[in-house]
Formats: structure tokens, C-alpha cells, sequence
């Protein structure tokens, strides 16, 4: 099993549009690339970490399963259409993916 991290950093003032921004992508495309809700978690910055960050996890079977979603998502016009939308709220460059075996 697999712990996909998807992290990125809101600019100052906007953590909470961003938040609601990833719930709502989570509601319209993750669900659309079978990111249940079970299998996804929303967490945030606290201490000894970046109080604007904002992590997503998915959990996902294999490797295989998650390269399949990535394909998926750039297939997915509302995505590109949502990116266009979140970037003003969000520090450029912030954005990475870190990816976990679950033991």
C-alpha cells in the first residue's frame, strides 16, 4: 500500500480559500479519479511545519494505481481549468508530491 502526500502552500491571508478549494477539487475530480473519501484526508501545518501548508493524502494500492490516476487527471479539462483558478492563492513553486510505502 501506498501514502501519496500532495503539498503545497497557501499565500498569506488565503489558507482558508485554499482549503475550500481542495475539498471542492476533492467533491468534483478526485472523486472522478475514484479518490473516494475514505481514502483521502485533508491536514494543515501546526508546529514544525509551515502553519500555510497544506497537505492532501491519498492512499492508493500500488504505484501503478496512482501513475493511473495522474494520467487520468490530465485528461480532465475542469482540472486545468481549477489549477488556472487556485494559483493567485498559493506561493509559486510551493507545490510537490512525496510518496510513502505504508508498513
Amino acid at each position: 500500500m501506498m501514502l501519496a502526500q500532495w503539498n503545497i502552500d497557501a499565500k498569506f491571508g488565503h489558507k482558508e480559500h485554499v482549503i475550500a478549494s481542495l475539498k471542492k477539487w476533492q467533491q468534483e475530480i478526485g472523486r472522478e479519479l475514484g479518490w473516494s473519501d475514505d481514502k483521502v484526508r485533508m491536514i494543515t501545518g501546526s508546529i514544525g511545519v509551515a502553519e500555510s501548508r497544506i497537505c492532501t493524502e491519498v492512499v492508493f494500492e500500488n504505484m501503478a494505481e496512482l501513475d493511473a490516476s495522474w494520467k487520468k487527471l490530465g485528461e480532465i479539462p475542469a482540472h486545468a481549468q481549477w489549477s488556472t483558478e487556485l494559483e493567485p492563492f498559493v506561493i509559486s513553486g510551493s507545490m510537490y508530491w512525496q510518496i510513502y510505502r505504508v508498513l
